[in-house]
């Protein structure tokens, strides 16, 4: 289980996150996706349509138990991680559609993530004691939206400010996995080493999975490859931490540690498997980036 103190811990620095991505916002970007909003609503489809199915058909096949299995619909039923932005820029992808995607997702979940999870809980058969309130997630949700807007604020009074801000916050994502690495992790070693298989191919497999629906789903929308590998990234990377906040806060006890274990394990992975896949999107970037130089100086020496 995560103490008190890591809670609240874990609450101030999503806090920061979230400061952090509304600084990365403008109102501006607003009217942009809105007049150009098919890469956005792909993105939402992908997230809160494909990754809640995902969750809830891994946790059937695989015939988790009970706490296990809310703890992967609960990962599943999370909007995208501002981690994403920062493995999207590596990998040369749409950096813009990745942070309005991240921050559209995270808006649009103060409705979506309730629902969802609620919905899927009872299509997995949970009992009331495997459920989280709905008051409780919208609660959080609420609370975690206050500091964007504060950090939208800031980026539109002082610029400087808000871009120290939105780089803080995307660090602070990579500091909250290491900080449930470093605590939760040793204290729980003998429970991860008698943790059976299922439930290391459900945390690692959702993001992997996740990833390749999304592109394929972005794919079939016409996208071009760049914006579907954006896509992608969003649609694996969830906010693990923020899921690990919404555990802590609403199950208290033994039950705690059973929830808890997938999203702990899936932050862990998606850092691990986003690494390598940032590599590789990052080789076809380039590779699609040098094509295009190429037939430029083809068509200029054609034309001369």
């Amino acid at each position: 289980m995560i103490t008190e103190f890591e809670t609240k811990l874990l609450g101030a620095m999503m806090m920061i996150i979230m400061l952090g991505m509304g600084a990365s916002l403008t109102w501006r970007d607003f009217l942009i996706a809105f007049r150009k909003p098919k890469g956005v609503l792909v993105g939402l489809l992908s997230q809160y349509a494909i990754m809640p199915f995902l969750g809830f058909a891994m946790a059937m096949v695989l015939g988790l138990s009970p706490g296990w299995t809310l703890g992967l619909i609960l990962m599943a039923c999370m909007p995208g991680g501002t981690t994403s932005n920062i493995f999207t820029y590596f990998s040369k992808a749409v950096l813009a559609l990745s942070i309005m995607m991240t921050s559209v997702s995270t808006l649009v979940a103060l409705v979506m993530v309730p629902a969802l999870l609620e919905f899927y809980s009872n299509a997995a058969g949970l009992g009331s004691e495997f459920k989280i309130p709905t008051a409780n997630v919208a609660q959080v949700l609420v609370v975690l939206l206050v500091p964007t807007l504060i950090g939208m604020l800031t980026r539109k009074l002082n610029p400087n400010v808000g871009a120290t801000l939105e780089l803080f916050g995307g660090l602070m994502g990579i500091a909250v996995i290491l900080f449930l690495v470093v605590t939760w992790i040793p204290r729980n070693h003998q429970l991860l080493a008698s943790t059976p298989w299922p439930v290391y191919f459900s945390a690692i497999g959702l993001g992997l999975i996740g990833m390749s629906l999304g592109y394929l789903l972005a794919r079939g929308f016409k996208q071009d490859p760049n914006r579907s590998r954006t896509i992608a990234l969003e649609t694996g990377i969830q906010n693990g931490p923020m899921a690990v906040l919404i555990v802590t806060l609403s199950i208290t006890g033994a039950m705690q540690q059973d929830v808890l274990l997938i999203p702990v394990l899936y932050s862990l992975f998606i850092v691990i498997s986003s690494s390598v896949v940032t590599v590789f999107f990052r080789r076809l970037s380039i590779r699609e980036s040098l094509a295009r130089d190429q037939r430029k100086v083809g068509s200029v020496m054609s034309g001369g």
